[in-house]
């Protein structure tokens, strides 16, 4: 890459044009590996936008939009497109589409702890478990960088927790850089090294706490939002498992 060989990808004022309306604009972002960079906003504010872009899926219209030369990317749709009436079982999810060795997949399902499930059904799993599964075929590719689109959709309070700290566990682990795509800071804040909180375009950025401090993300939000994130961060001086466990 042109500036900085270490980025994952970066993105330079970067904007799309569909029917002669902006999607978003002005968009300037990057990724390095090992780091945490969350996009944050409301629905239709353009975070699933931005991440197409940073893939390579979506053409700019302006600005620039580079990637690391042979980039290994693992990516966690918003939705899952799967015929729920076919039985597939957990471990033959895990290669449906690449293949991938036994050592990649056990290393994976050990992770996420999943392992317990691999000859379960998809379509019997609850949704933290289906979460995690989908979490678990993205890393048995190995990837440079982790790409999660609303991860913890469907998933109730302890499975958020359990999700958002499989996403620390596995930076640690595989030193991959994880562009996270949440509509909320609540859960991520502990976890977060840097926020991008959009609305068509880049309102704020920064640490999450300076993020959550800011007029745009309270007009965003709400004062009872900002609040409510100035509680969680002070409470939560602790680091936990996978399993929602707090680290002695």
């Amino acid at each position: 890459m042109s500036e900085n060989q270490n980025k994952l990808i970066a993105l330079e004022n970067a904007g799309v044009m569909k029917n002669r309306k902006w999607l978003v604009r002005g968009i300037t972002m990057s990724v390095s590996p090992g780091e945490i960079v969350t996009l944050i906003g409301p629905n239709g504010s353009g975070k699933t936008t931005t991440a197409k872009i940073a893939l390579g899926l979506l053409n700019v219209s302006e600005g620039t939009a580079e990637r690391k030369n042979k980039i290994r990317v693992g990516y966690v749709p918003q939705k899952l497109q799967i015929d729920w009436t076919v039985p597939i079982s957990v471990s033959r999810f895990m290669s449906i589409t690449n293949k991938i060795s036994n050592k990649d997949k056990e290393f994976a399902l050990s992770l996420t702890d999943t392992r317990h499930l691999a000859r379960e059904e998809m379509r019997g799993l609850s949704g933290g478990e289906l979460q995690r599964v989908m979490v678990a075929r993205a890393i048995a590719l190995s990837p440079q960088l982790l790409v999660l689109d609303e991860p913890v959709q469907g998933v109730d309070f302890r499975g958020e927790e359990t999700i958002y700290n499989l996403i620390e566990e596995t930076r640690k682990t595989i030193k991959c850089g994880i562009l996270l795509i949440s509509h909320d800071l609540h859960m991520v804040m502990s976890a977060t090294d840097r926020v991008f909180c959009l609305n068509g375009q880049i309102c704020c950025s920064g640490t999450p706490n300076f993020v959550a401090n800011t007029p745009e993300f309270r007009e965003l939000f709400g004062e009872r939002m900002a609040k409510s994130l100035a509680v969680y961060k002070h409470n939560h001086d602790h680091e936990h498992r996978i399993d929602g466990s707090i680290k002695k």
